[in-house]
């Protein structure tokens, strides 16, 4: 038995961090271009089934064209499609799977989707999937409980069993994102995979946690097949699927299939001097390799340069705002003005206000005892901008 096993699609999702539009509308594109690349996927390793553990929708009232878009895309994929919903498009009624215009389009353009909302065995010719979809966006039962009672022996033994679920596990909090601002707060439907029968499980299909991550010999996290966060620290593989063999009694054989196109990445500067501009660009080189409006970048910055290195530091930004995604400043780069430019500015015998004032901010400077204070950021900004003044006139 050879399957794909993907989840967190949440088609649909806001990026309402991302202040430009046409850049949200870039990243939900491609959330949705990334269900044709699991399609190429699915045909070039001859997958006979794709299993989503939830979240296929990032809401349970998606978007009419949104749900038409998907349809099609799981159409072409030409082979069975289970579908649990998990937190997100959670199975209530009155969500996206009750909706008539889903079942109606479901049926014309996606026969191949078979939505799994009861907890029972579904025993097909190649293997036994066992679904726990959340039927609430918050629940305090474990939705593999269903299991615990099960009748093991009315269960066909010739084929592999999967169970197919959306949720934390106990000892690993699915929805823990450090504090990610992307992130939704947590539900309860936390998984105990220790309660489930030793021996009678061959693969567990989870969804909810965005990274890739074996939890045991049989449970794995397949992550998002588009990245949709910055990174959360060690251990971030994103932006693929899980190609999955698996038999009867035996241990799964797990390969990951890259299908992100989108990249997020964090860089963390300080700057001591000028020199460092260009160490600083070749970083952003060697992290976007030239490429527009496919990046998103978290910048923890800090240090100083002198007012002209901090204008070439300005204008950096200014084009990575254009070139980028989106760009996400932690700290600040402080303005500490060089002795030649401070003599620039208060030697100036053409321009005497000038220099004048240059002079009495100068004094002000030196009398601050503490250099990072609010007071001497300030000061060292009026005189970044007497010096661009002075030097675009």
């Amino acid at each position: 038995m050879r399957l794909i096993h993907t989840a967190d699609w949440q088609i649909g999702k806001p990026y309402g961090t991302v202040a430009d539009e046409q850049k949200r509308f870039r990243l939900q594109q491609e959330r949705i271009a990334a269900i044709g690349r699991i399609r190429e996927v699915v045909r070039a390793q001859d997958a006979q089934l794709v299993l989503v553990a939830g979240d296929l929708f990032d809401s349970p009232t998606p978007d009419a064209t949104a749900v038409l878009e998907v349809l099609e895309l799981i159409g072409e994929m030409e082979v069975p499609v289970l579908v649990i919903p998990g937190n997100h498009d959670h199975g209530a009624p009155g969500t996206v799977w009750h909706r008539d215009d889903f079942q109606r389009h479901q049926r014309q353009q996606a026969p191949n989707l078979q939505l799994l909302l009861d907890r029972q065995p579904l025993v097909l010719d190649s293997a036994v999937v066992l679904p726990c979809p959340l039927l609430r966006n918050q629940d305090s039962s474990d939705p593999t409980q269903w299991l615990r009672g099960l009748d093991w022996s009315a269960v066909p033994t010739d084929r592999p069993r999967i169970v197919l679920a959306h949720g934390g596990v106990h000892g690993f909090g699915g929805r823990d994102y450090e504090g990610d601002e992307e992130a939704q707060a947590g539900a309860n439907n936390l998984i105990d995979l220790s309660a489930l029968p030793a021996g009678q499980i061959d693969y567990i299909a989870l969804g909810d946690w965005h990274n890739l991550k074996q939890v045991s010999a049989q449970a794995w996290y397949p992550g998002t097949p588009e990245p949709d966060r910055f990174d959360q620290g060690e251990g971030n593989q994103r932006g693929q699927v899980l190609l999955v063999d698996l038999q009867r009694s035996s241990t799964p054989a797990v390969q990951p299939q890259t299908t992100g196109r989108i990249r997020w990445h964090n860089l963390k500067v300080r700057f001591s001097g000028d020199g460092d501009l260009d160490r600083f660009e070749r970083q952003l080189e060697e992290l976007t390799a030239g490429r527009v409006a496919r990046d998103l970048l978290r910048l923890e910055v800090s240090g100083s340069l002198s007012l002209a290195g901090h204008r070439r530091y300005q204008q950096l930004l200014d084009d990575l705002q254009n070139r980028l995604l989106r760009l996400r400043i932690k700290g600040e780069c402080q303005q500490a003005p060089e002795a030649t430019e401070l003599e620039q500015l208060t030697a100036r015998s053409e321009d005497p206000l000038i220099a004048q004032v240059a002079q009495q901010l100068q004094q002000r400077l030196r009398r601050e005892s503490d250099p990072d204070s609010d007071e001497a950021s300030r000061i060292r900004t009026a005189l970044c901008e007497l010096f661009r003044f002075t030097t675009t006139r």
